[in-house]
């Protein structure tokens, strides 16, 4: 049977791996000519389960817990970002099935609870500020014993946030109508792959929040049953959603370019030159539309019956005749 030495290291490899494969996929969601709102959305989603992978290999790794300094930065570097899974989830989802849809002022109050997860990097800018001061000189134990505490208990609102989400996103799911039912099922199977890491998180954290079973649930199978699950999110969301997503956002059409026309208060030079020195009555073909394009000016200005030194010129609906008079 494997010692315990060699589940941290196949765990650790793991983590790795998912951050690399995450890192990877955010990228290629973000930066590739198939970038659109919806493959920005779940990259950006991909990024942050990355970043908390980083974050618990980070914490396993010896040659990182050796260093006092990259410790100390580590405290003021807000790794986990978990309260914006849940809204990032619900705009992939409604943005991948209605591509007008924008992430506006209204939309962003659904990101306002992320300082749920910035509460312990706060902490510890309060106490550095507070001891550079000299308004603080207590030891650090308590505000770490804190921040400890707090980073057990704050898994609760980030479990309750992102089960919301996702029957927000279910329901939302079920009033929608798509005529491409390969990508209704794509949707589909990215809530249900949720719903089943939701599921698995609930069991580990049912007693590692319970005060006298923490402990023992962290000696006894510590981060396992939850990143490995999140490792493998990473990869079928990422490779999955970056296959199956939508290429690129629908776009509202511009409006045709103007003609640049031409204001005049005399046409008759224009008309004269067209007609002596370009010789365009030669041109079979010429109506009034070419003549307009050629001198620049609109069919209602060069309509009206002109005189030019006893020639008259008579613009028709559909063609030019010259008549000298």
């Amino acid at each position: 049977m494997p010692s315990p030495m060699t589940f941290a290291q196949i765990f650790s490899t793991l983590l790795l791996l998912g951050t690399l494969q995450g890192f990877i996929m955010s990228g290629m969601l973000f930066f590739t000519r198939r970038r659109s709102r919806p493959n920005r959305l779940l990259g950006t989603l991909i990024l942050l389960m990355a970043l908390c992978c980083l974050n618990r290999y980070l914490y396993n790794a010896s040659w990182f817990n050796a260093d006092p300094l990259l410790r100390f930065f580590a405290n003021f570097v807000p790794l986990i970002l978990a309260m914006l899974f849940g809204p990032l989830l619900y705009f992939y989802v409604r943005a991948s099935l209605d591509p007008s849809l924008k992430v506006g002022r209204r939309e962003r109050r659904h990101f306002y609870p992320v300082i749920i997860d910035l509460v312990p990097q706060f902490t510890a800018f309060l106490y550095l500020g507070g001891l550079l001061s000299g308004l603080i000189s207590s030891p650090p134990e308590p505000w770490g014993r804190f921040i400890d505490t707090y980073n057990i208990y704050v898994d609760i609102p980030r479990w309750l946030s992102l089960t919301a989400y996702l029957w927000l996103s279910a329901r939302y799911l079920a009033k929608v109508q798509d005529s491409r039912p390969e990508y209704l099922r794509w949707i589909r199977q990215f809530i249900r792959f949720f719903l089943a890491f939701q599921l698995i998180w609930l069991l580990y954290l049912i007693p590692y929040v319970i005060p006298w079973l923490t402990e023992k649930v962290l000696n006894t199978v510590d981060w396992y049953p939850v990143y490995i699950p999140l490792v493998v999110l990473i990869y079928c969301l990422g490779i999955k959603g970056y296959l199956t997503a939508p290429r690129q956002e629908a776009e509202t059409p511009k409006p045709p370019v103007p003609l640049q026309i031409n204001i005049v208060a005399d046409p008759l030079p224009l008309l004269k030159k067209a007609m002596e020195e370009d010789k365009m009555y030669l041109n079979p073909a010429l109506n009034l539309t070419a003549l307009s394009l050629r001198i620049m000016l609109s069919l209602s200005h060069i309509k009206t019956p002109v005189s030019l030194r006893g020639d008259t010129f008579y613009f028709f609906k559909n063609s030019v005749e010259i008549w000298n008079i």
